[in-house]
């Protein structure tokens, strides 16, 4: 007669939490929207059609369906994540050719952790390894901007068509700002100390882990993902609830409709001082466009809060000097201005 050890005694109650949990994942994501629409209409009795109970209706749909999206399915990117951590990314990025580089360092953008608060340990981090100034900027531009809980998000609430343009919209504007910047020679603008510190990143050690603490780690890491953004999330959906049931679609049109040709560098001014993480932004961007904006116009106002960054660039002031800020924000600036116009002329 076989005996379990006592490691795999404890991996059978872990897998069977596992199991649970994603059958209850499953049970809430399919209960929430018709308890969110009894909740509204039936408990509170609010008047279906009226400007309140359709605000509430949103707020009440899209907490539970925000919250389950982030629970769920960012537990199993942050699974494929742990894959790529950011020494593994140095390593990997490290004597490429300016395209080549560029190219991966935006894919590896996707799905790599980046805030504003890591921009500095990211960019000297990148200098250590020897990884080119370009090649290091297209990862700057393409982690905030194609933030994998955005991509989650958009994915889960309108489908896999808005999220691939959004992450193909992203990838192209880091791969060509990253060419540009490489181009443009900008090495004099980084700050002396950063380039004393090349050469100095030291070899990636690999740590085997198994499948039950990748599992423990990514639990860990959305539980407090979920925790830090939670706020941005209720605004954001505060704000979209407030556009879903009172902004008049006149007024949507006017100022960003098909109609106005200015509407994209409009929202990308109305954007810039509007810092937000990807994911508080995502119910926003869902009123808007049910108030009937265009889709190139609501994607270069979300890109333009979450890469546009006035935090970012205050904290990247120390390591590179104002004129590679410039140039920086100027390419972003003009690649998502271009995206807007070219994601409104393509999909009518």
């Amino acid at each position: 007669m076989t005996t379990l050890s006592a490691s795999a005694a404890r991996r059978i109650p872990f897998r069977l939490s596992v199991g649970i949990s994603v059958v209850a994942w499953l049970a809430a994501w399919l209960a929430e929207a018709p308890l969110s629409d009894w909740l509204t209409f039936s408990v509170l009795k609010l008047e279906r059609g009226s400007h309140f109970g359709e605000a509430v209706a949103f707020f009440l749909l899209d907490v539970p369906k925000v919250l389950l999206l982030l629970l769920g399915i960012i537990t199993v990117v942050t699974l494929i994540r742990g894959f790529f951590p950011p020494e593994r990314v140095r390593a990997a990025l490290a004597g490429r050719g300016t395209f080549a580089g560029s190219v991966a360092a935006a894919a590896f953008g996707i799905v790599t952790p980046f805030c504003s608060c890591s921009a500095v340990p990211l960019f000297i981090g990148f200098v250590e390894a020897g990884i080119p100034l370009g090649v290091t900027f297209a990862f700057l531009i393409s982690s905030p901007m194609v933030n994998e809980v955005a991509l989650v998000l958009l994915w889960g609430l309108f489908g896999p068509g808005i999220a691939l343009v959004y992450m193909a919209a992203g990838l192209a504007v880091a791969i060509v700002g990253g060419l540009v910047i490489g181009r443009l020679r900008m090495e004099r603008y980084v700050e002396d100390y950063v380039w004393a510190l090349q050469g100095t990143a030291g070899s990636v050690v690999e740590i085997r882990r198994t499948w039950d603490d990748r599992i423990r780690d990514a639990w860990a890491y959305t539980k407090d993902l979920v925790r830090r953004i939670t706020p941005y999330l209720l605004i954001g959906i505060g704000i979209g609830a407030l556009i879903h049931g009172y902004a008049p679609t006149e007024l949507v049109a006017a100022i960003g409709g098909r109609s106005n040709p200015f509407a994209v560098p409009i929202v990308v001014l109305i954007a810039l001082p509007l810092y937000s993480n990807a994911a508080g932004t995502i119910p926003i961007v869902q009123a808007l466009l049910g108030k009937g904006m265009p889709l190139g116009t609501t994607l270069a106002f979300m890109m333009a809060i979450t890469a546009i960054s006035l935090p970012e660039f205050v904290i990247l002031k120390r390591v590179i000097k104002p004129p590679l800020i410039a140039a920086f924000a100027a390419i972003v600036t003009v690649g998502i201005l271009f995206i807007g116009y070219l994601f409104n002329f393509l999909i009518h």
